[in-house]
């Protein structure tokens, strides 16, 4: 495995694709590609038939500009560096620090390939390949990108180191969104490779990413956590927010529960027992209690549910 390293002294994880790869998956791209550009120019002769020569040469010229050239790039743009013939092969085109590419990068692939893949047909691509370190052509040089390999083995993959538990929970209230990738990638290649570095320049590199992470979210380090420390518990964050959002729950913190009125709990009532002694003075003087209400009667019955006599006697 053929490392990376940045002008950081960060090393990173990945595998710089070799020739027969790269080779499969351009073959694929090309046939493809070739593919879609006979059957348009098989359509558009159909279409134009009427046209005269001049008209029909710059069609041609067109279609092939846009499939053969165009394609491609807009395709690289779009998928971050992923064409069909890479996915198939398990590749894909980053920048020199791992990065994923953006449409310029894609601009100059694009535009070297047509004189050393098109015109060529692919052996100045694979001779600067051969002659490479890292297997690049010259679009790449040109471009600053790599081909990487993206299936890695489980066993050969770096993980990222755990924060210290006293930490665990403590970010769930942080915002993450303001965060660009590439400051994420930054932070999870030092914390795989920290233990790589010597402990003067970890300790640099982990303040400088810890303040550009604080400057997107807004909210600084706690006082008196190191900074690697921190990186850690808040990578552990933002993987714990993917995991409940792919699987269903909340990305975000947990809402807070409606608040609920405590009540003091009512203490029983002690039965009254009427009292066995004769009644002393005591007693006498403790106020009486107040009488229990009785309920509400039906109406023409008394208290006891007997008729009322009202004075009113019936017609016989």
């Amino acid at each position: 495995m053929s490392e990376l390293v940045t002008g950081d002294a960060v090393v990173l994880g990945l595998r710089p694709a070799k020739l027969p790869s790269r080779a499969l998956a351009l073959a694929i791209d090309l046939v493809v590609v070739w593919v879609v550009y006979l059957l348009v120019s098989f359509g558009l002769a159909l279409a134009t038939g009427s046209l005269d020569d001049a008209a029909i040469a710059a069609l041609a010229i067109v279609s092939f500009l846009l499939i053969l050239v165009g394609g491609p790039i807009a395709v690289e743009t779009l998928s971050h560096g992923r064409s069909l013939g890479k996915l198939a092969c398990g590749l894909r085109v980053v920048r020199d620090d791992g990065g994923p590419i953006r449409f310029r990068h894609a601009l100059v692939r694009g535009a070297m390939g047509v004189v050393e893949i098109l015109m060529s047909f692919g052996v100045i691509a694979c001779i600067a390949s051969l002659v490479s370190a890292r297997g690049r052509r010259i679009g790449d040089v040109f471009a600053g990108t790599l081909v990487v390999r993206e299936r890695v083995p489980a066993g050969r993959m770096a993980m990222v180191p755990s924060p210290p538990p006293w930490l665990v929970g403590r970010f769930v209230e942080l915002d993450l969104s303001a965060v660009p990738d590439e400051l994420w990638l930054a932070i999870r290649q030092y914390l795989t490779r920290m233990g790589q570095l010597e402990a003067g320049v970890s300790r640099s590199m982990a303040e400088r990413l810890a303040d550009d992470l604080a400057a997107r979210t807004g909210a600084p380090a706690p006082e008196g956590v190191p900074a690697g420390a921190y990186l850690a518990a808040v990578v552990h964050e933002r993987q714990a927010r993917d995991a409940r959002r792919a699987f269903g729950g909340s990305p975000g913190p947990a809402p807070a529960s409606p608040a609920v009125a405590h009540v003091a709990p009512v203490a029983p009532v002690a039965p009254v027992h009427p009292p066995t002694h004769p009644p002393t003075s005591a007693d006498a003087a403790a106020p009486a209690p107040a009488p229990k209400p009785e309920p509400p009667s039906a109406p023409g019955t008394g208290a006891e549910g007997a008729p009322r006599r009202t004075g009113f006697a019936p017609p016989a």
